[in-house]
């Protein structure tokens, strides 16, 4: 049986530190290198030929490398793209009519925030794995409510999925999440501002080792 993808390090883009096509797939082709074994493509622009240029440019590259790719918050650009799936946030509809609209076999994340009680409605709804945080404080969400590293145990105590640890998480305190049984750490600034990201996702990855 093939191992589940969805384990160790997730990696999520950024318009900002990735501003046009050429650095996004550089960025991308290094975290993946170094081992990140599923990204997210995550821009919140307007531009909608461009999104679904960087998505398909964005599939083939991840599948050159057999790693799956998820859209943030647009099943269609998900399904235009052939990308793998979709993350959800509380506000772009529910798993329910992703499923529907993606299929059987699209991997189907959602944002939990720091609520056990939503990470059950998503895990009834068929998600794939289940996001909590901000863990820690983020640059990427300052104003995001802290999620205890305690919900990790709780989520893996009761839920039969994945769950994600995104926010704020750095090579000093990734530890701390993993140790609670965090299946995935969700990496946006602290991969792809580095001055090396192919060796920062070697590290980030090593940690589950």
């Amino acid at each position: 049986m093939k191992e589940s993808p969805l384990h160790g390090l997730y990696a999520i883009t950024d318009s900002t530190l990735m501003p046009d096509t050429n650095s996004l797939l550089f960025q991308v082709e290094q975290a993946l290198r170094g081992g990140a074994n599923i990204i997210q493509y995550r821009d919140k622009s307007t531009n909608q030929s461009l999104r679904l240029q960087q998505a398909l440019a964005l599939v083939d590259l991840c599948h050159q490398y057999q790693r799956p790719i998820l859209i943030n918050d647009d099943t269609e650009l998900a399904k235009a793209s052939g990308a793998d799936g979709v993350h959800l946030g509380q506000g772009d509809g529910n798993v329910d009519q992703a499923r529907a609209y993606l299929g059987s076999t699209a991997i189907i994340g959602n944002t939990c925030h720091n609520s056990l009680a939503l990470a059950q409605t998503a895990y009834q709804q068929t998600a794939d794995y289940v996001a909590f945080g901000a863990m820690f404080p983020s640059s990427t969400k300052p104003n995001a409510s802290l999620a205890p590293i305690s919900l990790i145990n709780q989520a893996k105590a009761t839920l039969a999925v994945p769950v994600v640890a995104i926010g704020g998480i750095n090579m000093d305190n990734a530890g701390q999440v993993i140790s609670a049984g965090a299946d995935m750490i969700a990496i946006i600034h602290n991969l792809f501002a580095s001055d090396d990201i192919c060796a920062q996702a070697g590290q980030f990855n090593g940690l589950f080792n």
